[in-house]
């Protein structure tokens, strides 16, 4: 009987979400008659499902200016709504003014970020799925932009430096829940050196237990073995315990870079505080993020009234109290 050592392993190679190359920054070239953006729109639709607190943060900023808006007959509340998301995930918001024969603004249609095209000489553009190409006519796209330091066509987010820990944290979770269903949780080496054992136990014990991984893991294996010895057959665990507090780790790392970046304290995104001593008073972190970020926030969107000449866009404060707060820093 052979006496070779028979090395096997478990289940094939476990695929993990691959990066996406959309900071690659670029210049803004003229691709035929529009512009290209600097960055992917294509990727930044898809981060936004990346990170559950990347995609918490921007929900909480676009809820809190929709609840805070007067409808305007030119603008309906679910028509900002949109505008408002394409502007925090994009950089780019865009209002189409329709108007009558006789040049009457009749309705402000917000216009997708993610496929609206600037031209040259302030002209833009619509691309369709299929590359059909909707002209806007002159003059009736207001374009609201996130500032770049790189050029003045296009807008950029301003989380863009949180994107790598955004798809570093989905791709912990993604590998975790691959990891789990592949049952390599439940690793081990299966180490034989008894010669009672023959070729075709050896191959029905492969076949029992490339059968338990998978679906139904941690089924239970019976092997008899007469005049076996005592160490003869060894299950060696391999699954490092150290990667669960790594996982761990990483979560709560590219959590806070996400937060960081986005400026949204973690009271109101309903994060559970690991510590005894908590976050603070929700209240007065929701009264310092109204007033250091939707209140800028805000009057970005009121660059509209001034290019269409009437008050469109206007807001009820959000929990914030503006005298009260410079009459502390005062005190202070």
């Amino acid at each position: 009987m052979s006496k070779n050592i028979e090395v096997f392993s478990f289940g094939d190679p476990v695929p993990v979400l691959e990066g996406r190359e959309i900071t690659e920054y670029r210049e803004c070239w003229l691709h035929g008659d529009y512009y290209e953006p600097p960055v992917s729109l294509q990727g930044l639709a898809k981060s936004l499902n990346a990170s559950v607190h990347h995609h918490s943060a921007l929900s909480v900023k676009r809820n809190i200016l929709v609840s805070s808006y007067h409808t305007h007959p030119l603008l309906s509340k679910q028509d900002f709504s949109r505008v408002a998301l394409d502007y925090l995930v994009f950089g780019n918001a865009y209002f189409e003014r329709v108007i009558t024969r006789l040049g009457k603004t009749i309705k402000l249609k917000p216009s997708p970020a993610k496929y609206t095209r600037r031209m040259p000489e302030d002209d833009y553009l619509f691309l369709t799925d299929k590359g059909h190409k909707h002209y806007f006519k002159h003059g009736t796209i207001f374009h609201l932009l996130e500032p770049d330091i790189n050029q003045e066509i296009y807008g950029v987010p301003e989380y863009l430096a949180a994107l790598n820990s955004a798809w570093l944290n989905e791709s912990a979770t993604l590998f975790r829940r691959k990891y789990y269903l592949n049952g390599s949780h439940a690793g081990f080496i299966l180490y034989i050196t008894d010669t009672v054992h023959e070729e075709q136990d050896i191959n029905n014990l492969r076949k029992a237990l490339k059968e338990s991984k998978g679906p139904g893991n941690f089924r239970n294996l019976f092997m008899y073995a007469p005049d076996g010895k005592k160490d003869g057959l060894q299950v060696i665990p391999i699954a490092d315990v150290s990667a669960k507090d790594e996982f761990y780790n990483i979560k709560n790392v590219t959590r806070d870079d996400v937060l960081a970046a986005h400026r949204v304290p973690p009271q109101i995104m309903g994060i559970i505080p690991q510590n005894t001593g908590g976050f603070g008073s929700a209240e007065a972190a929701t009264k310092v993020f109204a007033r250091n970020e939707l209140m800028p926030l805000q009057e970005r969107f009121r660059e509209l009234n001034d290019w269409i000449g009437e008050e469109v866009i206007n807001f009820t404060p959000y929990l914030v109290d503006i005298e009260e707060i410079d009459s502390t820093k005062e005190e202070r």
